[in-house]
């Protein structure tokens, strides 16, 4: 069966916006009904261990997907701003941290990449730096450079995307990891805009923390997400202090015996509250479905819909980087100077052409289930409203 028939899309709308809401697929559908539907009926027959078991096939699926090697590194976040916030906990901890160093991002980050970092540099001393986007032709390889140039024995953090959440410029991580950690920076990268969609490799990597939401390109329920702890983190400090972190805590009987020592590696991370009973068989089956679809698939189809559209889109005036320099799945395109970019979005969505407006463009995010003509329809509303 095609992806493109596995979603219960409206047939009349040309939904071209993954990268603000994955939909669910028609099996991830079925998960949460069967979960909802079997859970009162049988729940004088759950089980200490069910509060845990379950996710950990979880955890495995999504070790798999990123290379980690080790779901014990894995942990279950509801958020984005929660994955970052255990890296800002734990910064404190890093070997030869000074005041005065600084915090690398990257300019027009998404704020939950940007805001726990304030806090942190009034309490250590640090400041931040920002790469911003730069004025030129080849963006993402102007940027690239810039960032690797930037990274010093100054650094103590360096704060990436995989892909810009904005116009879908692809950051070299490996070569910023390198530089990083030639210095004894900690990297923690944001891959919500990418992973599901586009290949990511642990062990190529090497990131400290990984950190990225469900309900985008993995599809899955929102409200929930999934990272990737290095070494550096597994005697680190954990934004909650929920009972299930600690060891033995699967003992009912014995859970006010209280326990100094946590679960090994990533588990302290966890979010309280992680077995998600109704949403975890859900996350499962749309990780399933992503490690069978393979990014290499969604970026081929992904680039087979741009070879038709970006031809018309050059004529209209609209700028995009070149392929070398982003990624398949989402691309911002930059519109002509005085457009008011929400006044476009709003006469897209008219024509039931549903993209998203993100900074000075209008960001447009396929999937497999996106066709020819879902591009067809929104290079003649682009065209309708730039008159």
């Amino acid at each position: 069966m095609l992806p493109s028939l596995q979603f219960n899309l409206p047939s009349d709308v040309h939904f071209i916006n993954c990268a603000t809401r994955g939909p669910f697929s028609k099996a991830v559908e079925q998960a949460g009904i069967n979960a909802i539907s079997t859970f009162t009926p049988s729940i004088h027959q759950i089980r200490p261990d069910d509060f845990f078991e379950g996710v950990w096939g979880v955890r495995a699926l999504f070790s798999q997907l990123v290379n980690a090697q080790d779901r014990e590194r894995i942990a279950i976040i509801p958020s984005v701003s929660y994955g970052m916030g255990i890296v800002a906990r734990n910064l404190h901890r890093k070997k030869g941290l000074r005041a005065g160093q600084h915090i690398l991002l990257v300019g027009d980050e998404f704020p939950s990449d940007v805001y726990p970092w304030q806090r942190v540099c009034e309490e250590l001393g640090l400041v931040i730096k920002t790469i911003p986007m730069p004025d030129a032709e080849k963006v993402g390889q102007v940027w690239n450079e810039q960032i690797l140039a930037t990274i010093s024995e100054q650094t103590a953090l360096v704060i990436v995307p995989h892909v810009h959440w904005q116009y879908g410029i692809k950051f070299d991580l490996v070569s910023i990891s390198q530089k990083a950690k030639s210095f004894g920076a900690l990297l923690a990268i944001d891959a919500t805009q990418s992973l599901g969609a586009l290949a990511f490799d642990v062990q190529a990597v090497k990131p400290d923390a990984l950190i990225a939401v469900a309900y985008k390109w993995l599809m899955g329920p929102y409200s929930m997400g999934l990272a990737y702890f290095g070494e550096f983190f597994d005697d680190g400090v954990p934004l909650e202090e929920t009972w299930m972190a600690r060891k033995q805590s699967n003992l009912f009987n014995q859970l006010t015996d209280y326990q100094d020592e946590y679960r090994p590696k990533a588990f302290r991370y966890n979010v309280g509250e992680h077995s998600h009973f109704i949403q975890m068989p859900m996350l499962e089956v749309a990780l399933r479905e992503k490690l069978e679809w393979t990014t290499e698939r969604i970026q081929a189809h992904c680039q087979s819909l741009w070879k038709g559209a970006s031809p018309a889109l050059e004529e209209l005036g609209v700028l995009f980087e070149p392929e070398a320099e982003r990624a398949h799945h989402l691309m911002g395109l930059r519109l002509p100077a005085g457009i008011d970019v929400m006044k476009v979005q709003q006469a897209l969505a008219s024509r039931k052409v549903i993209v998203a407006a993100r900074g000075q463009g209008i960001r447009v995010s396929p999937h497999l289930y996106n066709t020819e003509e879902d591009m067809a329809a929104l290079v003649s509303a682009l065209r309708s409203a730039l008159r």
